[in-house]
This record gives structure tokens, C-alpha cells and sequence, in this order.
């Protein structure tokens, strides 16, 4: 099985281009089974532009999480703290390897669902 995650396009492209290798979120999937992440770039792009796959996700309080992450974070830790804004743990997951595909794909055609707030499951 593999999710689904919106991400701002200018963070999709430093994911594939190799300096984010940690992708920060709020909340996290429930389901341990998933190996792999689909990228949808959010608006302005609005197209799945490749996948991922994960090493390892790290729940922590936010100052160990910046510490663990910061160096290949792809954010500045201003903005890491104003993303967690109000929160006291956080999650990151650890981009094992990316591929970005030749041609970007449309949610609507060629997956057939809407784009997710944080993120969908996929079969």
C-alpha cells in the first residue's frame, strides 16, 4: 500500500532534487504498512510529480526532531517551528530513496480522487 501526501511544490522539488530528506508533518498515517509515498505538488502545480520511499519515520518533541533532521531538513528551523506552531511533538519521515517521474500525473485522471488535505491512502 502507499499514501498519498500533498507537499508545496517548492519542497516536492527539493525532495527530488536531494536536499529535503525529511518530509515534516503534523500528523502521520496509522498504517505501519506503507513503504511508499506519491507526491502530489499542491497548487500552483497540482500534479503528482514522483514517489518516495521511506527509511524510517521519527515521532519526537520538536527540539530533538530539529536537531535529528535540521541538516537535511529543506526548511529553515523559523519556519520548522511556525509549521509546528502550537504542538509539542511532530513527525519526520526519513526519504529513503526518490524518483521523480519523466511525465507529472493528474489526481483527477489518472488516479481518480481529490487532493487529499494531508494525506490518502492508495491501493
Amino acid at each position: 500500500m502507499k499514501v498519498l501526501l500533498s507537499i508545496k511544490p517548492e519542497f516536492a522539488e527539493l525532495i527530488f532534487d536531494g536536499t529535503k530528506k525529511f518530509e515534516f508533518r503534523k500528523a502521520i498515517f496509522k498504517n505501519e504498512n506503507i513503504k511508499t509515498v506519491i507526491v502530489y505538488a499542491s497548487s500552483p502545480m497540482q500534479k503528482v510529480i514522483g514517489e518516495f520511499e521511506i527509511e524510517t519515520i521519527i515521532s519526537d518533541n520538536l527540539k530533538s526532531l530539529w536537531e535529528k533532521t535540521k541538516q537535511f531538513a529543506g526548511i529553515d528551523e523559523k519556519y520548522f517551528y511556525e509549521y509546528f506552531a502550537e504542538r509539542e511533538n511532530g513527525f519526520a519521515i526519513k526519504i529513503k530513496k526518490a524518483f521523480k517521474y519523466k511525465e507529472p500525473l493528474s489526481l483527477k485522471d489518472d488516479f481518480k480522487v481529490t487532493p487529499p488535505q494531508s494525506f490518502l491512502y492508495l491501493n
